[in-house]
C-alpha cells in the first residue's frame, strides 16, 4: 500500500522517501539535480517547435499568391508563398519568420501568431492547432470556442425558461439562451468583444442597474477575477482584460483590496426592466476542468419568478420573429433592385 503524508511518500516497505531523495521531484521525474525532468521539458518544447514549423510550412506552401492579392510573376518556382511574402503580410522580420519555420528556440508572442495565422488564412481549427503548439492563448475576439458545440447550444435552448449561458474563466459570455439575453440587459445589442461580465459591470448601465447591489456585485466580480487570474498571469488575453478593467476607477479600487472569492451556488436578486424583480438560484456546471468553461444557470426560486422568466422568453421570441420579418423584407427589396438593374 502507498500513502502520502506531507512531502514524504511511504512505500509498502515502510521506508519514507522525501521528494529530495534520489533526485525525485513531486511530479515523479528527476529533479534538476537528477537531470531527467529538465531534459524531458526541453525535448517537449523542441518537439512543439518542430511540429509548429512543419505545420506553418505546409500552410504557406498551399496558398497561392493570388489568394492574398500578390502577383505570381513569370519566374516563380516556390510552391505557394515565399517566406518573405508571409513575413511582409504578417509585418514581421524575414529572418525571424525563417527561424520560426526552422524550429529555432525563439520567443513567439500571441499577437505575432495572430498576424501569421491571418496571413496564412488559417481557419478556426488551424488557428487552435497553431496556438496549442505554441502554448499560447488566441487573443482574437470572437474566435469560436470549441466548448460551445451544437449540442451545448441545443441544451441552452432546452433549459428555457431558465436563464443560462456558457462562460470561461475570464467571464467572457461565449453563448447564451434567449432568457439570459434579456435578463440583465439586451445582450444582443452588445458588441461581441464587450460580452464579458466584468466589462458589462463597468460600462453597461442597464447591466449594472439590474443588480440589487451593483457596487457590491462589482466588488465580488473583482475578487473572482483575481482568484481566476492566478493561474493565467502569463496569458495575453487575461492581461489585456485586466488592463482594460483597471482603467475603471471603481474596479481598480476593488482590485486593490486584494480580495479573492470562488464561484459558489447562491440565491440572487435581479431587477429586470421588462418584468420586475427576479429571484433566482445561480449554479455553475463545469464543462471541462475546474476553473475552465462552465454552464451557468439561473433557476427561478419561486413561482412568480418563473412566470416572469417565461414572459422574458415570449418577448425574446417576439423579437426574433420581428427581426426575421425585417430580414425577409430587406431580402425581397434587394432582390427587386437586382432585377430592376
Amino acid at each position: 500500500m502507498r500513502t502520502v503524508e506531507g512531502t514524504s511518500t511511504r512505500t509498502d516497505t515502510g521506508r519514507a522517501a522525501t521528494t529530495g531523495e534520489a533526485g525525485l521531484s513531486p511530479g515523479g521525474g528527476l529533479s534538476p539535480g537528477g537531470g531527467l525532468s529538465e531534459a524531458a521539458g526541453r525535448d517537449t518544447a523542441a518537439q512543439r517547435r518542430r511540429e509548429l514549423a512543419a505545420f506553418l510550412r505546409s500552410r504557406r506552401e498551399r496558398i497561392t499568391p493570388e489568394q492574398v492579392g500578390l502577383a505570381r510573376g513569370p519566374r516563380r518556382r516556390t510552391p505557394g508563398l515565399r517566406r518573405e511574402e508571409v513575413a511582409a503580410l504578417a509585418a514581421v522580420g524575414v529572418t525571424w519568420y525563417t527561424w520560426l519555420e526552422q524550429a529555432r528556440d525563439i520567443q513567439v508572442s500571441a499577437q505575432v501568431l495572430d498576424a501569421i495565422a491571418r496571413a496564412l488564412l488559417l481557419d478556426p481549427h488551424e488557428r487552435r492547432h497553431v496556438f496549442g503548439l505554441a502554448h499560447a492563448t488566441d487573443p482574437a475576439p470572437g474566435t469560436r470556442c470549441p466548448v460551445v458545440t451544437d449540442a451545448v447550444r441545443a441544451m441552452l435552448d432546452q433549459l428555457e425558461p431558465l436563464a443560462a449561458c456558457v462562460q470561461n474563466s475570464r467571464y467572457d459570455i461565449l453563448a447564451h439562451n434567449r432568457v439570459y439575453g434579456l435578463m440583465l440587459c439586451d445582450l444582443e445589442a452588445v458588441a461581441p468583444e464587450d460580452r464579458n461580465c466584468m466589462v458589462l459591470s463597468c460600462v453597461n448601465e442597464e447591466w449594472r442597474d439590474s443588480f440589487a447591489d451593483g457596487e457590491g456585485s462589482l466588488r465580488v466580480m473583482a475578487a473572482k477575477f483575481r482568484s481566476a487570474m492566478a493561474d493565467h498571469l502569463d496569458e495575453p488575453a487575461y492581461r489585456a482584460l485586466h488592463a482594460r478593467l483597471m482603467r475603471n476607477p471603481q474596479f481598480r479600487a476593488h482590485w486593490e483590496r486584494q480580495e479573492i472569492i470562488d464561484s459558489t451556488s447562491r440565491t440572487k436578486h435581479f431587477r429586470n426592466r421588462h418584468v420586475g424583480l427576479l429571484t433566482v438560484v445561480h449554479t455553475d456546471l463545469w464543462l471541462g476542468p475546474s476553473h475552465g468553461p462552465r454552464l451557468v444557470t439561473y433557476t427561478p426560486a419561486d413561482a412568480e419568478t418563473r412566470r416572469r422568466m417565461e414572459r422574458l422568453r415570449e418577448m425574446a421570441l417576439e423579437r426574433e420573429a420581428e427581426r426575421a420579418a425585417e430580414r425577409s423584407v430587406g431580402g425581397d427589396a434587394e432582390g427587386a433592385e437586382v432585377c430592376a438593374a
